[in-house]
């Protein structure tokens, strides 16, 4: 007699568990989505872009070679024919 007691009254608190605990889930992402985004400090952002103008340059530097070995291919491949 006591455990069904228990079971009846469980029982609709085990079907709530589901749907309160979403909404709950929900309201926190919305809550937490609020908040401004933490930006890197001042003194990062600089050294980043040196980093990207280096590999811009590196990038371009071996464009530049391969479009000029590209080039030669070419000229010594018409000359064969």
């Amino acid at each position: 007699m006591l455990l069904a007691s228990i079971a009846s009254t469980l029982a609709p608190l085990a079907l709530l568990a589901c749907p309160v605990g979403m909404g709950l889930m929900m309201w926190m992402m919305m809550r937490a989505g609020k908040k401004p985004p933490v930006s890197a400090p001042a003194a990062d952002r600089p050294a980043s872009i040196e980093v990207l103008r280096e590999e811009q340059r590196r990038l371009d530097e071996q464009i530049s070679q391969f479009e000029s070995d590209t080039d030669t291919t070419a000229g010594a491949e018409g000359k064969r024919r």
